[in-house]
């Protein structure tokens, strides 16, 4: 081994993978609500030929991230001026998975003894169709329906005894709403 002349590295699988600069999408909202997007400065317009629109911004990111498996840099340029900025990042495909083969889920009190959860459901709307909404005091992550409604279940006994509200956090939107736990 030489360890005194220059050292040359080779680009293995996972370099040729990763890309070193996101894709940059710009969506810019007009008054009427509707929206033109670009990706690097590419258009990119609706398949059917009509206009992408707030209801909409859902699907539009989804067919840019071909259904999250690429990664981009999202601006988003309101018509008032204001600006939005976020990374929607990729995500492993979700399975729909039959009751019957839904495994308990493992917690601190039933690593020794199956119990069925205790679940609270939490619900809001005004958020983007699409958009990731944080749960927190952050124990799940969900996505807004195609309505813009997210729903959670919290499994309570993961919870602190102190702990009685949730905040739902539209990653997109900005959208903030806090629900209490009863």
């Amino acid at each position: 081994m030489n360890l005194t002349g220059p050292r040359r590295s080779t680009p293995n699988e996972d370099d040729a993978a990763a890309p070193v600069e996101l894709p940059h999408v710009l969506v810019t909202v007009a008054a009427d609500g509707t929206l033109t997007a670009t990706v690097d400065g590419t258009p990119f317009a609706s398949p059917d030929a009509g206009d992408w629109t707030r209801a909409t911004f859902g699907p539009l990111m989804d067919a840019i991230t071909n259904d999250r498996t690429i990664a981009v840099r999202v601006e988003v340029r309101e018509n008032d001026g204001s600006v939005f900025t976020d990374i929607l990042r990729t995500r492993k495909p979700r399975r729909a998975v039959a009751p019957s083969e839904t495994p308990a889920p493992e917690t601190r009190r039933s690593r020794h003894a199956r119990r069925l959860p205790r679940l609270a459901e939490v619900t809001a709307d005004g958020f983007v169709p699409g958009e990731d909404v944080a749960v927190a005091t952050i124990v799940a992550h969900t996505d807004a329906t195609g309505t813009g409604e997210a729903r959670s279940l919290i499994d309570l006994d993961e919870l602190s005894d102190g702990t009685h509200e949730v905040v739902l956090l539209g990653r997109i939107s900005g959208t903030l709403a806090v629900r209490r736990l009863t």
